[in-house]
């Protein structure tokens, strides 16, 4: 991606002191980020702002925005913004969404129906090869798998889909020049290679506790359903799973002995509502898709029978590209029962994805 003249002053807001997710998107309701950097002190102050980023808004540090830019001139390195067609609509719909995600990789990935796969970062081997197995399942039956690329759970998962050939997604809580944890280095290139790492921190940007947390609401975020894998009860995995279902999003959780402290977490999760899961079946009955006609992908078969809804927001899908916004218009249904049910359709084979567009094929 060739960074265009306006992509500096994103990446200059980006990294101004004391201009966190929240205010940058206020800030974009009222101006664009390149004529915020010619707006008065006066103005500045009028709205708000605290007086470090009116100071850095007078003055952009210029230097570390270079990192940026150059890091966006090599192969495959991409800026989305949200205000452009391609930034994931899943991940907009969240409280304080990211106003720019960096990509390593192919940024179609963020498109495509996800399911994240979390869990402990000290798992047991069972835990490791249980996430392996459903990630490699799932990803077989048409979901991408994105998790944190943390050791433990998040590298089997990662893994579980590179086995099955398929692209997986990793949200990183740092800049995406630095790879964390480092013995993940080979993994964070088989990811790039295939799927995409992900991250809302400029380049530069070390690890840091209270990133991680905050990185975990866009892994909720982008996936239509959080799948937890051996967790105990200050897990941070569980910090996630509270984000997803804050946003709405089907929470699953594989069960464990009570008597185990990696189970804890999961078990207290079940307990909470979170879907007992012991199969993939678990998962695409939830999502109501019939596990023996997607996991036949592509099929000859004749397809299950659609819901009333299905149906619907089928036949507002046109043969030729369509955003979401034309199908929540027609259709007056929520964007999150449009987007899950467009997630039913897409496994059914019966619509495709590209760029933020949806196409019928049947």
């Amino acid at each position: 991606m060739n960074p265009t003249k306006n992509i500096k002053f994103w990446c200059a807001l980006l990294r101004t002191p004391k201009v966190g997710c929240t205010t940058f998107n206020k800030l974009l309701l009222k101006t664009t980020p390149e004529e915020l950097f010619h707006i008065s002190n006066k103005d500045l102050r009028h709205w708000g702002l605290h007086p470090l980023s009116i100071q850095a808004l007078q003055n952009p540090d210029w230097a570390n925005v270079k990192k940026d830019l150059n890091w966006l001139s090599h192969d495959n390195h991409h800026l989305i913004k949200i205000t452009d067609s391609q930034y994931p609509p899943l991940l907009k719909e969240i409280t304080n969404p990211p106003p720019l995600l960096f990509i390593n990789g192919n940024p179609e990935s963020l498109l495509k129906p996800q399911l994240a796969i979390v869990g402990s970062r000290n798992p047991s081997l069972t835990g490791l090869e249980t996430a392996h197995e459903f990630s490699n399942s799932l990803s077989k039956l048409g979901f991408t798998i994105t998790s944190g690329l943390a050791l433990g759970i998040d590298g089997a998962s990662h893994e579980g889909a590179l086995s099955a050939q398929k692209e997986t997604i990793a949200i990183m809580g740092t800049g995406l020049d630095r790879i964390y944890p480092a013995r993940h280095h080979s993994l964070a290139l088989k990811i790039a290679n295939t799927g995409a790492l992900v991250s809302e921190f400029p380049i530069g940007t070390p690890a840091k506790a209270h990133h991680f947390p905050q990185r975990n609401r866009i892994i909720s975020g982008l996936c239509s359903g959080l799948l937890v894998i051996e967790a105990t009860h200050r897990s941070g995995s569980l910090i996630t799973a509270k984000m997803a279902l804050d946003q709405n999003r089907e929470v699953f959780a594989i069960p464990g002995s009570i008597r185990n402290p990696l189970a804890q977490g999961c078990n207290a999760l079940i307990q909470e509502g979170a879907k007992l899961t012991t199969h993939c079946q678990d998962i695409l009955e939830e999502f109501n898709i019939q596990p023996n006609f997607a996991a036949n992908i592509p099929s000859q078969s004749t397809p299950p029978p659609l819901t009333m809804t299905q149906k619907t927001i089928l036949e507002t899908v046109q043969f030729s590209p369509t955003l979401v916004d034309a199908i929540v218009k027609h259709t007056r249904h929520p964007t999150n029962l449009i987007l899950s049910t467009l997630l039913q359709l897409e496994i059914l084979g019966l619509i495709s994805s590209q760029n933020g567009f949806y196409t019928r094929i049947k």
